[in-house]
């Protein structure tokens, strides 16, 4: 991803349409939306009113894929440009709508929300809305994954470990809708939502982190343990130095850590996820 584009998607951000997970607020939490977000340089906090930016990819060069991302801060903050808008500008460029979510934060100074509970609500959430909405974005509720970043992969393993079916009596239509992901992208993460076993149907995953990242490599290696016991498909790349919080590696000087977006391509390409599905024959 050149830096030209990066600068586009900043500049992007601020047009972006931002879509509220509720229309009326949080569950439980209505009061609080018109609570204004604090924005310290590329993170943001006091999320009070969960919602969604939308990038979507030129439609010359979109092929229906969609991604939500999550970024990191451990859950005090959200690191939204370079976990939230790099990533963005990286999956547009490969023709994929990508959707970074603004989860309530469970570990900020007198936080009423739960780390248990809150940011799976707001994923699950943003999930539904994102299929509700697939015709008009022009995605395949088919090929819609998660990307998290360290907390935020925390949210993908709340997401993609729990049960996603929706409700068919929910009065609200969205929440009849799936919050399934067909595919999942984990980057250094917190133990947080990784469960005792991994489940026969759980997506294919991506797992990435550096070995010096000490404080995140066992959630690492029990994610890896727990997908090799029940067969799933997963890719893993253990780098050898590079720390924590690379983000999209831009910045690194280690050639591994900078090019580590690469080996995602080759993963995306390697298991179809760009390919637009073929046409159903007619009846």
């Amino acid at each position: 991803m050149g830096a030209w584009l990066a600068g586009a998607m900043v500049a992007a951000a601020q047009e972006a349409p931002v879509v509220p997970l509720w229309a009326n607020g949080a569950p439980g939490f209505e009061d609080r939306r018109n609570e204004a977000e604090r924005v310290s340089g590329g993170s943001v906090s006091n999320i009070h009113n969960p919602s969604m930016t939308v990038f979507l990819p030129p439609r010359d060069k979109a092929n229906g894929a969609a991604v939500l991302i999550f970024p990191g801060g451990g859950h005090r903050q959200l690191v939204f440009k370079a976990e939230g808008i790099d990533p963005a500008a990286y999956w547009n460029d490969l023709g994929v709508a990508a959707f970074v979510l603004k989860y309530r934060l469970a570990r900020e100074p007198n936080s009423p929300y739960s780390l248990q509970i809150h940011p799976r609500q707001d994923a699950q959430r943003a999930m539904r809305l994102i299929r509700s909405r697939a015709a008009e974005w022009h995605i395949d509720p088919d090929r819609l994954g998660v990307m998290g970043f360290s907390a935020g992969g925390e949210v993908a393993s709340l997401l993609v470990y729990n049960p996603t079916a929706g409700d068919a009596n929910a009065p609200d239509p969205i929440d009849r809708l799936d919050a399934l992901a067909d595919f999942q992208i984990v980057v250094y993460p917190g133990p947080l939502g990784i469960p005792d076993k991994i489940a026969a149907d759980a997506p294919p995953a991506f797992f990435l982190i550096a070995n010096d990242d000490t404080d995140h490599m066992g959630a690492i290696l029990s994610l890896v343990e727990k997908y090799h016991q029940a067969k799933r498909p997963m890719e893993v790349h253990i780098f050898a130095r590079g720390g924590h919080g690379f983000n999209m590696g831009g910045r690194s000087k280690l050639a591994s850590i900078h090019a580590w977006p690469d080996r995602l391509t080759d993963w995306l390409h390697d298991n179809n996820i760009l390919q637009p599905a073929p046409p159903r024959p007619n009846p």
